[in-house]
């Protein structure tokens, strides 16, 4: 064991963040913790760090334990260089190697001068001192500190450049990396995978895999957790829960707890009806008294089952189109641009889009991707090329920057002034959809968080009813549940939508056609992340040189109605997932209204009106028939 809390609590004022945590971490552990936005994650890893102190509860941990902890956003402020400060994580052993270096020239001066009793001293000290750096990996060090910056994005970047130079998001990257290069037994992450491309992810989680040490991380990058953890503790309704297994199999648990949970609550509040309706019927007859104080007292002592989930909001919203655009949605033909005369950031860069496509824009940090839909949306006047739009579309631009936001407005005045042809009532019920009721609308936007300001921004845009979406880092800031719910909307929508995604588990769900930017221009790949990463390494092992031979044009038009054929498949796969996904709610719903009419029938009061009665039944079998009917369409459509 190398951690265990008990009992923790935390309260800010009256309002209670942490209520009887139970958390334990196991040497070589890999956890996850998750939660919706300020269900107290970062504030239970500032406990378990011992940053924060909880009001009370005990947190138990070996006096050798060393512990590692990276909060949100803790950026390196230093005057060193960016090597001088990842080689201070060494300096015990640096300084054991300039003792060598002064040994060394010691011993040089004792052999010189005859003293042979000194020189063998000199000697036996130098090999203790050279065995202890062996063993400490010093001769490692140049090597490890190389390959570590190289990985997390620092090989372009001079090493001797002073670190106050650089950008918030490379300082955090750099405290990760000193936080690496240290090792501790327990390393804990709080939104480790923050200003990382696709690239430096995939090298972290493979780095973190072969950890030696255990890790807690928060994160909401749950492809990452997917490829890393192998347990998740859920932070709900203040209190922890533990799951075993990655974050795709905590979903299934979580899922069938719920189910499970669900039944006995129904199950009891069945039993409940039953012993109340008997003590109503039977209190005041003295031959079955006895009986009916017997199930009050049964009742007293019940302990009674909330029901499950009923008190955790979850935002809900669909995006919506005024009208079609025409099936040529956008065609962009040799596009350039450069911020400075002479250099361009990219060059050469053609693509399509067509009506209904959903397709992700890739690339690595640096290459233009905002900057090409900065053009696209006529933020940006391209150097040369051409951008032409389809009919009929009207667009939808989401920034990551957030920068359309008036910070001064309040919630409600930054939508009613984009819409202010709707009324007070409609914009609230908009806002309440996205978790913002009451008083809440009145906060001023300067006052949010990214995650509450990501809302607002998704507010607006559901309300533009636009028929194509340009979407850059939609996900950014958005809690995993959240997520699922932009995902769930997008699914839905009938628009056309191109966007720009770090977070490959969104992209592997939503990406039809991936396009990856470079300096060159645009390669096409078809499929979601996954497909465009195989091909990527397919491309990548052929390495054959290229043919002086052009194809065939038999062959070029072969290839064309393939990919046509493949991308229509994928289309119909879609919206096939997406009818099934309806039917299933249907279902349910259908389910539980005739549980419902069931439970009505076994009313003894309904039984004695027969003409009430008859309808009650007519209406089971009414919808029993549309149930069969559903499940047809369904177990159809699932074949």
């Amino acid at each position: 064991m190398l951690l265990q809390a008990t009992g923790i609590h935390k309260s800010y004022g009256t309002e209670p963040i942490l209520t009887n945590i139970y958390f334990q971490i196991q040497e070589k552990e890999r956890i996850g913790l998750v939660g919706v936005n300020g269900a107290g994650k970062s504030t239970l890893m500032k406990i378990l760090a011992g940053v924060l102190t909880p009001d009370s509860g005990e947190i138990h941990k070996p006096k050798d334990m060393v512990l590692g902890y990276l909060a949100q956003n803790s950026g390196l402020e230093t005057q060193r260089s960016i090597w001088d400060e990842m080689m201070e994580v060494f300096r015990r052993l640096l300084d054991v190697e300039q003792s060598m270096r002064a040994l060394e020239q010691k011993i040089s001066e004792k052999a010189a001068a005859g003293e042979q009793d000194q020189y063998e001293a000199l000697l036996q000290k130098y090999d203790e001192k050279a065995e202890y750096f062996r063993l400490h990996h010093g001769y490692e060090i140049e090597a490890k500190v190389r390959g570590l910056l190289h990985g997390m994005g620092f090989g372009d970047i001079p090493f001797d450049t002073p670190i106050h130079y650089l950008s918030g998001g490379q300082k955090t990257r750099l405290a990760l990396c000193k936080l690496l290069l240290q090792e501790p037994d327990l390393l804990m992450l709080d939104e480790p995978t923050n200003y990382l491309d696709i690239d430096t992810l995939t090298w972290l989680e493979d780095y973190l895999r072969h950890y030696s040490g255990a890790i807690l991380v928060v994160s909401h990058d749950r492809y990452f957790l997917d490829a890393l953890v192998d347990t998740i503790y859920e932070i709900e309704r203040h209190q922890a829960k533990r799951y075993t297994g990655n974050y795709s199999k905590y979903l299934e648990l979580k899922q069938a707890d719920y189910e499970t949970a669900l039944k006995q609550y129904e199950q009891q509040q069945g039993e409940i009806a039953k012993l109340e309706d008997f003590v109503r019927k039977n209190l005041a007859r003295a031959s079955t008294t006895k009986r009916a104080q017997s199930r009050r007292k049964a009742l007293e002592r019940m302990e009674r089952l909330d029901r499950p989930g009923g008190e955790l909001k979850k935002a809900h919203f669909t995006f919506e189109i005024e009208k079609m655009t025409g099936q040529e949605v956008l065609k962009v033909d040799q596009l350039g641009f450069g911020y400075t005369e002479g250099t361009l950031l990219f060059d050469n860069v053609t693509f399509a889009l067509n009506r209904g496509e959903m397709v992700a824009l890739v690339g690595p940090n640096g290459t233009g991707k905002s900057t090409l839909l900065h053009i696209l949306t006529g933020q940006y006047v391209p150097t040369h090329g051409n951008v032409h739009w389809g009919s009929n579309v009207k667009l939808g631009y989401y920034d990551q920057e957030q920068e359309d936001l008036n910070l001064q407005n309040t919630i409600l005045e930054e939508l009613w002034s984009t819409y202010p042809h709707l009324d007070e009532l409609t914009i609230r019920t908009v806002l309440g959809n996205f978790l913002f009721s009451g008083d809440d609308v009145l906060k001023r936007i300067k006052d949010l968080s990214g995650g509450e300001k990501a809302r607002v921004c998704l507010a607006k845009l559901m309300l533009l009813r636009a028929n194509v979406l340009i979407l850059d880092e939609p996900t950014n800031h958005l809690d995993l549940f959240s997520k699922e719910i932009l995902e769930s909307a997008l699914m839905d929508y009938e628009g056309t939508v191109l966007f720009i995604s770090h977070d490959r588990y969104f992209l592997n769900k939503m990406a039809e056609r991936v396009v990856e930017l470079s300096s060159d221009g645009i390669q096409h790949f078809l499929g979601n992340y996954d497909d465009y990463m195989e091909k990527k390494r397919e491309l990548s092992e052929l390495e054959q040189p290229a043919t002086d031979n052009p194809p065939h044009s038999a062959d070029r038009t072969q290839e064309t109605t393939n990919y046509e054929q493949s991308k229509q498949q994928k289309k119909e796969e879609r919206i096939r997932q997406r009818k099934i996904e309806k039917l299933e709610e249907d279902i349910s719903e259908l389910e539980g209204i005739i549980a419902n009419i069931e439970n009505t029938l076994s009313d003894p009061d309904l039984a004695a009106d027969y003409i009430k009665l008859q309808e009650t039944n007519d209406q089971l079998e009414t919808h029993k028939k549309q149930l069969e009917k559903l499940y047809e369409q369904w177990e159809a459509l699932s074949s």
